[in-house]
């Protein structure tokens, strides 16, 4: 059975850093992308960033191009989100995802394209 599990959520100040990362168990070949979202009370779920496993091409939302890196870890199945340089509107819940299919580039980053997920892991930013 398939689980994700994030961990590395917390409180920062603006400018800070935090790393996430999503453990996983029960993947099988057919989940070809993973990703990472997050919510804030009010907002809809917001796309951050995703991987496809075998190109390794990576898409990130717009809000945090060049401050986040995702990265998966084979060795220790875990999906990782580097955040740097937070923001206070970077706050909020965040789910780790994947998504079952083929093709070497992730599907469009927003939430009815990927079926599985996490229960998050909160971070807040402090200005």
């Amino acid at each position: 059975q398939l689980q994700l599990v994030e961990s590395g959520g917390g409180s920062v100040q603006a400018g800070g850093s935090l790393r996430l990362s999503c453990a996983t168990s029960g993947l099988d070949r057919s989940h070809y992308c993973m990703g990472w979202f997050r919510q804030s009370p009010g907002k809809e779920r917001e796309g951050v960033a995703a991987i496809a496993f075998g190109s390794g091409r990576i898409k990130y939302g717009d809000s945090v191009s060049g401050r986040f890196t995702i990265s998966q870890d084979r060795a220790k199945k875990t999906l990782d989100l580097q955040m740097r340089d937070l923001k206070p509107e970077d706050a909020g819940k965040y789910y780790c995802a994947s998504t079952q299919g083929s093709g070497p580039v992730c599907p469009p980053l927003a939430e009815e394209f990927f079926r599985h997920w996490g229960q998050g892991t909160q971070v807040t930013v402090s200005s």
